[in-house]
This record gives C-alpha cells, structure tokens and sequence, in this order.
C-alpha cells in the first residue's frame, strides 16, 4: 500500500481514484497530479514504483495545500469567525446552517435529531 503524506492508499484502485483518498484532492486535481508526474491514470496504486510516489507525494507539498495543513487552515477560518462575532462565526457556534438555508424544515443535519418539547399543546388539544 503506498503511502502518501501519512495516508495508506489502496492499492487495488487507479492511481487517479486513489489519490482522491487524500483530504483536499478530488477528482479534478487528482487527474492534475498525474499529468504532471508522468503517471499513467489508469495504472494501479499497487504498480507504482517508488520513484513515482516520490514524485507525487513532491507535487503535493509544493503546490497543494491538503491533509493536516488544510484541517488546520479551515479550523483557523471558522475559528476566525466565531472570535469576530459576525453572523456565519454565530452560526457555526450554535451549530445551524451557515449558507442560508432554511431551518423551520430540513436542517437535521446541523441541527441533530429532534428533541420532544414537553407538554407543548397540539390543536386538537385546545378544542
């Protein structure tokens, strides 16, 4: 299994597909990678020589920011935002959506699941 900035790879997948296993390269990018490697995209992860690794895991840390460094770097902006108190660093802090959804339906994902208010009165019960 090669390993790339401290990340097992699979082996039994393309090149171009297991290199979206890093955090922060997706498909676009992946298919970047290779280019500018000289790495087949269809060949498997497996078949990779170590010299081929060498190269890729060099053009990830010079032109792309991914895995820790890129955690790090959104954990920063958020945490940027709830210190200056505009309304998305609110949002994130009270855990609601931050890009203007709606919340009265379909927010149980930031939200969690429903909590029961107590005693709350339906309409049939004011009759």
């Amino acid at each position: 299994m090669p390993r790339l900035l401290g990340v097992d790879i699979p082996n039994d997948r393309p090149t171009v597909v297991s290199l979206t296993y890093l955090y922060g390269v997706g498909p676009k990018s992946a298919r970047q990678l290779c280019q500018d490697a000289g790495i087949e995209p269809t060949k498997r992860a497996r078949d990779l020589h170590e010299d081929e690794v060498a190269r890729l895991a060099a053009l990830l840390d010079k032109d792309y920011v991914v895995e820790g460094t890129l955690r790090r770097q959104i954990a920063q902006n958020v945490s940027r935002l709830r210190d200056i108190a505009c309304y998305r660093g609110l949002r994130h802090r009270r855990g609601l959506p931050v890009r203007g959804q709606r919340t009265r339906t379909n927010a149980r994902t930031r939200k969690g699941p429903r909590r029961t208010v107590a005693g709350k009165k339906g309409v049939k019960d004011l009759r």
